[in-house]
């Protein structure tokens, strides 16, 4: 409640810059819930030579930026998870050829996820992070492969695969944050929210 003779702070609004589930769903392991979810909806493909970790910072700084200029007055953050293989950026499988190649390529490898994440708040102004995870996939069978192929749980997925399903039981070693190979490293979200005025945990506006 306002003190008596102030006036209320009023809420800035948050534009998630995705239409991603999972990223909903993590953002609401911090209290946060966007007023908004509008998809950037730009061109992917990496650039000739582009390694992996300026690819994901590039393309979350690009999402933002188009978000931001039809939310003019409000918070923006975009997200863009890559997984590699080595300076490879493996692909956000569409067909069971590219996700069988995925896993047999991660499998008994150690590989490693990026996501670049961007904040543009009402002003302007630019934040940007990159966070690593490494992961190491125990050597797979090919009855294993075809199994997680039949789950229809790579579509869509960078790298062929989903940590928070079935390919859990793939997974030897993580070294690094959980929630960035799913999509969204909460620490560093939070504190590029704080830094934009928003709270996580009473997702109000900063002092």
């Amino acid at each position: 409640m306002a003190a008596p003779g102030s006036s209320p702070v009023a809420a800035t609004r948050l534009v998630l810059a995705s239409g991603s589930p999972r990223r909903r769903d993590l953002l609401a392991l911090i209290g946060i819930a966007p007023d908004a979810i509008d998809p950037a909806d730009i061109d992917e493909t990496p650039r000739k030579s582009e390694l992996p970790a300026p690819h994901a910072v590039r393309l979350a700084t690009e999402k933002a930026a188009v978000v931001a200029a039809r939310h003019p007055d409000a918070v923006v953050l975009a997200a863009d998870t890559v997984v590699a293989c080595g300076r490879r950026i493996l692909p956000k499988t569409e067909d069971e050829a590219a996700a069988r190649h995925c896993l047999e390529l991660l499998s008994g490898r150690r590989h490693r996820v990026h996501t670049g994440v961007c904040v543009i708040d009402g002003n302007g102004r630019v934040r940007s992070r990159r966070v690593e995870t490494a992961v190491v996939f125990k050597r797979l069978s090919p009855a294993e492969i075809d199994a997680y192929i039949a789950s229809g749980e790579w579509h869509g997925k960078a790298g062929g695969y989903a940590i928070q399903g079935l390919a859990a039981l793939f997974v030897r070693q993580i070294v690094g944050s959980h929630p960035n190979v799913v999509g969204l490293p909460l620490f560093e979200v939070a504190g590029l929210l704080r830094a934009a005025g928003i709270d996580p945990l009473s997702r109000r506006v900063g002092t």
